[in-house]
């Protein structure tokens, strides 16, 4: 293939020296695990292994809870509902500045007197021994084990997906993933998977999946409190390369607000000749002028496997740019100085209907040695709000784009979805989202088990709320730019963070930054995959088998236990993300608000009301299970996505399963049995 030299192509192509700069950060993570295990020797096994024995300061506890909280939604799925709906996620994501004040404030020290007076290592011990209820603690363990599964998997292909952006040009990791593809050739499991994503996948999971069974709590804390810190630095250095980029703040937002949604479709590419091994195509933008010699640019997603023999490759994802300035910006960057040969006449000549297409630097079919390509487009489909208009990525409600037709009429998803992104009752729906049904997040909670003090406590409240800030608004900058620094993602915009990254290193000569950016979203995910793995190893192995099989289990018993459901649980989820779910940031909404649903007045009332008692709390918790559950079967039930769920009033899943719960717990508490006096003596009046 021929390289076009004299112009600046946008693509992400990896360095040797982004590499090594994360397999530098990768190996810390592992030494960091080999000093925390150190630590487990003399000292109580399950207290150590899953709480740190109740000793965390300011900055470790502060870090640990943000970079758990900085999930791999924070650095994939936000930036992908960012790039999508533009400047609007600055209001979907402003009530999470106050999260910390929420949880931290509301319930930090409160669970921790609870936790250190019942001797509690997990949550469900916390919620058992406050009633004496084991069937409370028992319902808590499965409705943690399920939720968490969920975001496991994402979380998985979160880190599958950043790690394959960094890598994916590198020689030695197309012949991997090249030797991978062969070796599964054939398996019905992975005819749909991506070899390159699968390669990564298990680095991912076996890296994580080691460092987090051999080094336990404080391995978790620590590389937390590293992660912290990369993914502060990777913001910084983020931000200020972005700016100079577009020209600034004012100049990015007028362009942004000159752009006009794109169309989305699919497309066929057919090759001249068959080739005679497997190979993948990545980055791929084709150009068409039409009878009227308009021109047309579109974008063919992901990454187009062609195996050996094969000519045709049908339904590939395609993105047509619709805003004539980048259009024109398109046209130069890639096409206006192709020479002849690479295109292609796809009409009568007199119709000059001409196509040609280029792969990263690479023109297809410009030589010899190229491969010729003809692309064929079926039907696209326009978006469902802010189609053909200028104006709506810079304000509300922001444009949608199109859901899948349905043979029995429109879905409650596609009427949503016709009003836009994030109208009024949505806004609400996700204040309440972030700010408070964070505060039932039994994951987080777990942390606030951990803290030294008062003192720590404090500090760390207004140390993470500061750190919030210094993360979430310049994420909504860097990644409302990002329209116009790679535009034409929309159908795979959940890799757009480390798209980014490696783009922005390489447009300022410091390819080797990139390494250092993508460990900031890598390390968002390995901080939120350690973390729960052991809520799940914990609740499997202290409230299912300590607490109601063996009581009597010796503590090398338990060690091996937590060892081994540490491993099976990371590798289940590694299993299951080979497959991944499709929307990553959709899964992190449904576990985040179902969380919230099930644990936060049941813990609410438990902790701070007297009154509260097992039916009252486990009567709300399943009330607000079942509340948000029927409100997403009912729209599959339909024929809609399990993640886009019914908005009942216009609001969503979590305010009327919070509504449902909170009415259930005031309820049913005062017509039940009061508690038992010895336990609200223990839990409520001053030793």
């Amino acid at each position: 293939m021929s390289s076009i030299s004299n112009f600046q192509i946008l693509a992400v192509n990896a360095s040797d020296a982004a590499i090594w700069t994360f397999v530098v950060y990768t190996l810390l993570v592992f030494v960091i695990a080999g000093f925390a295990n150190n630590l487990l020797k003399g000292r109580s096994f399950l207290s150590e292994y899953f709480l740190g024995s109740r000793g965390l300061g300011v900055w470790a506890f502060a870090l640990t809870f943000a970079a758990t909280s900085a999930s791999g939604g924070s650095f994939t799925g936000f930036p992908a509902k960012i790039y999508t709906h533009g400047w609007i996620l600055a209001l979907w994501i402003a009530s999470y500045m106050v999260y910390p004040l929420c949880t931290m404030g509301l319930l930090g020290k409160r669970v921790n007197q609870v936790a250190r007076k019942s001797g509690a290592i997990t949550i469900p011990d916390v919620l058992r021994d406050r009633f004496d209820s084991r069937s409370f603690g028992l319902v808590a363990t499965l409705l943690i084990v399920f939720f968490l599964s969920f975001n496991l998997i994402a979380q998985f292909k979160a880190g599958s997906v950043i790690l394959q952006t960094l890598i994916q040009d590198v020689d030695a990791f197309k012949g991997l993933s090249g030797f991978v593809g062969s070796s599964v050739s054939g398996m019905d499991f992975f005819s749909e998977v991506d070899p390159g994503y699968f390669t990564c996948l298990v680095l991912f999971g076996v890296l994580v999946i080691v460092y987090t069974t051999y080094g336990g709590f404080h391995a978790v804390v620590w590389t937390d409190v590293m992660q912290g810190v990369v993914m502060i630095a990777g913001v910084a250095i983020m931000l200020p390369l972005t700016l100079s980029q577009v020209g600034g703040l004012r100049s990015g937002t007028e362009q942004m607000a000159r752009m006009i949604p794109p169309r989305i479709g699919t497309a066929s590419m057919e090759l001249a000749d068959s080739t005679d091994s497997p190979r993948a195509l990545t980055n791929i933008w084709i150009a068409q002028t039409n009878s009227d010699d308009i021109r047309q640019i579109y974008r063919l997603s992901g990454s187009i496997a062609i195996p050996a023999g094969e000519k045709v490759i049908d339904d590939i994802p395609v993105v047509e740019i619709r805003t004539p300035e980048e259009v024109e910006r398109l046209w130069d960057k890639f096409f206006s100085e192709l020479p002849e040969s690479a295109w292609h006449q796809i009409g009568p000549a007199e119709s000059n209907i001409r196509q040609a297409a280029v792969e990263g630097n690479f023109v297809l079919g410009a030589t010899e040695s190229g491969i010729d390509i003809l692309c064929t487009f079926g039907e696209f489909q326009d978006f469902e709000y802010g189609a053909e208009r200028t104006g709506h990525y810079v304000s509300g409600p922001a444009p949608m784009p199109p859901k899948p037709d349905q043979d029995d009429g429109p879905t409650d998803a596609e009427v949503a979805a016709a009003a836009g992104f994030l109208p009024l009752g949505m806004a609400i729906s996700f204040f309440f989202m972030w700010a408070i049904s964070g505060t039932g997040q039994p994951q987080y909670m777990v942390r606030l088990m951990a803290f030294k003090d008062s003192k720590t406590l404090r500090r760390a409240i207004i140390t993470v709320t500061i750190y919030y800030g210094l993360i979430y608004f310049p994420l909504v900058v860097i990644f409302c730019y990002s329209r116009i620094l790679l535009p034409g993602m929309e159908n795979e915009a959940d890799r757009i963070m480390p798209a980014m990254a490696v783009t922005l290193t390489e447009n300022a000569g410091y390819g080797w930054l990139a390494g250092l950016l993508v460990a900031a979203p890598f390390a968002a995910v390995m901080s939120t995959v350690d973390s729960f793995l052991l809520v799940i190893s914990s609740a499997l192995v202290r409230d299912v088998y300590q607490r109601n099989i063996s009581p009597n289990a010796s503590e090398t018993t338990i060690k091996r236990l937590c060892y081994l459901t540490t491993l099976v649980i990371g590798t289940i989820a590694l299993v299951c993300a080979i497959n991944p779910p499709a929307y990553l940031q959709d899964i992190i909404v449904y576990v985040g608000s179902g969380l919230a649903a099930c644990f936060l007045f049941p813990v609410v009332a438990l902790l701070f009301w007297k009154r509260s008692n097992t039916a009252g709390c486990l009567g709300s918790m399943l009330v607000g299970f079942g509340t948000h559950l029927f409100m997403h079967v009912l729209s599959w039930w339909r024929g809609g996505e399990f993640t886009d769920p019914v908005n009942l009033f216009g609001f969503s899943p979590v305010v009327v399963a919070l509504a449902a719960s909170l009415i259930a717990v005031l309820v049913i508490t005062p017509i039940t049995p009061k508690p038992a006096e010895h336990l609200v003596k223990k839990y409520f009046e001053k030793e």
